[in-house]
């Protein structure tokens, strides 16, 4: 009788044991992440890099760029990094930037008191840019396991867009290479594209816009096919607006997550430009160069895996972050963004794009 009784309490706390494991195992697997973005606006150190035209951004050189300027641009940085947390209660998981020079100036970053506590990690190749910006992405390996990493190269050898450059003009081109990172997150597949697609300065035609986006949208594609159901999400300094050719034709980009076929992306910021946001302003003209885009695996996620959600409003996916300390409060240039140069002048700003961010969760 006693063995009996004792057989039986036994089995009652293998039953218990048994049913709280997944109860565990479930609240442990429950996650948010804020994923994000960020144009850090020419975040130079005061050193020459051998090969790149950096020399205004010496202390001799035309912005006359010295450590205590460098040290107030870094601060500055950090500061919105950090107000974000405050804002969303959590740190960035992933936060892609770019007009970064080099690996320095983001050791540099993550290192600043206000987020050393991220305990930010950099992913960072060096590119070909004549100035030497890149991109990079910084991520925080408690929350998102690195699996591979990769630059890639901007080129020509499309088939679908005609380019305004001839074979000398191609030759000579040189841009940002695009960074791929691939891991996992939440326990779940993700690859994350950083881009700084071409400028618009000096005249340059929005068919370069379009073939980095292409080259963006086919290697995501192939790694869809390598990887089934994994969630990709690609951001960057796009130079171009949600509803320009590059993003709705060359990045397949839709406005709305009914819309989205298992090819397309679902792209949080057409609706936000529609009704009068802005991420920077060009001569009176707001408009949303910082854009995140997310595949289909993620935007029509099944319960319980991770999807993005609606953070503004409850109705837009995506968020433009600004505090009245980003914002110019008078001049020329009231209420836009608080930049670093005006003029040719040190003013101590930010930047002169705002940032941007989703969330993604499986509650």
């Amino acid at each position: 009788m006693k063995r009996l009784l004792t057989y039986n309490i036994l089995a009652c706390m293998a039953v218990m044991v048994f049913l709280a494991i997944p109860l565990r195992s479930q609240a442990q697997k429950t996650q948010t992440h804020v994923i994000g973005f960020y144009n850090l606006e020419n975040l130079f150190d005061t050193y020459h890099d051998d090969g790149k035209n950096d020399f205004e951004y010496l202390p001799d050189g035309l912005n006359e760029w010295t450590d205590v300027k460098y040290q107030k641009k870094l601060q500055n940085m950090a500061k919105v990094i950090k107000e974000m947390k405050e804002e969303n209660k959590m740190w960035h998981t992933i936060l892609g930037v770019s007009e970064i020079e080099n690996r320095h100036v983001l050791e540099d970053l993550v290192a600043d008191p206000q987020i050393a506590d991220a305990n930010y990690q950099i992913v960072h190749f060096d590119g070909p840019d004549f100035r030497g910006v890149d991109v990079a992405l910084l991520y925080r390996p408690s929350r998102f396991e690195l699996l591979d990493e990769e630059s890639i190269p901007f080129d020509f050898n499309s088939e679908k867009i005609t380019f305004s450059l001839d074979s000398a003009g191609q030759a000579a081109f040189h841009t940002r290479d695009i960074l791929m990172v691939r891991g996992l997150l939440g326990g779940e597949m993700f690859a994350f594209y950083v881009t700084h697609l071409p400028s618009r300065v000096g005249g340059k035609g929005g068919d370069l816009r379009s073939r980095g986006a292409e080259i963006i949208y086919n290697h995501s594609q192939k790694l869809m096919q390598e990887f089934p159901g994994i969630k990709i999400v690609v951001m960057g300094d796009m130079n171009d607006n949600p509803t320009d050719e590059s993003m709705v034709v060359y990045m397949h980009g839709k406005e709305s997550i009914d819309q989205v076929e298992p090819e397309d992306y679902f792209c949080p910021f057409i609706s936000m430009l529609k009704a009068g946001y802005g991420s920077l302003a060009y001569q009176g003209v707001w408009n949303i160069y910082d854009i995140l885009l997310v595949n289909s695996n993620l935007a029509k996620a099944q319960p319980g895996t991770m999807r993005i959600i609606p953070i503004v409003k409850k109705k837009y996916y995506g968020r433009i972050f600004h505090k009245p300390f980003m914002t110019t409060e008078e001049g020329q240039y009231k209420d836009v963004p608080f930049r670093t140069f005006s003029n040719g002048a040190f003013i101590g700003g930010f930047s002169d794009h705002y940032p941007t961010y989703i969330v993604v969760t499986n509650k």
